[in-house]
């Protein structure tokens, strides 16, 4: 089965409120790379959607995060972390819709 870990993934997705303000696609990116300092992440990547064009792909987003944890423990941590809640409350005026998905 090759590489296969275990662990808890938490992906994100965020649409802009403003898709053509430069300036807030900076300040979310800036953001994202801050939050992905945070210590309990395992791996973290920060993409934005790519140009890829099928039936079955969603691309209107315009960031997404991947953080992949040891354990759901430190998800928890992180989801409580100070600088977490910092982010959200700096960042969370850019988006105008957040979308996650969780899996173990």
């Amino acid at each position: 089965m090759g590489n296969l870990k275990t662990g808890f993934v938490h992906t994100v997705f965020f649409w802009l409120k403003e898709k053509g303000n430069e300036s807030h696609r900076s300040q979310l990116h800036e953001g994202l790379l801050e939050l992905s300092k945070i210590a309990e992440i395992g791996d973290a990547y920060i993409g934005q959607a790519a140009s890829t064009d099928r039936e079955v792909i969603d691309n209107t987003y315009d960031f997404s995060i991947t953080f992949v944890f040891d354990t759901a423990a430190n998800q928890d941590i992180y989801q409580d972390h100070p600088d977490h809640h910092a982010f959200i409350a700096k960042c969370s005026m850019l988006w105008d819709r957040v979308q996650v998905y969780d899996a173990c």
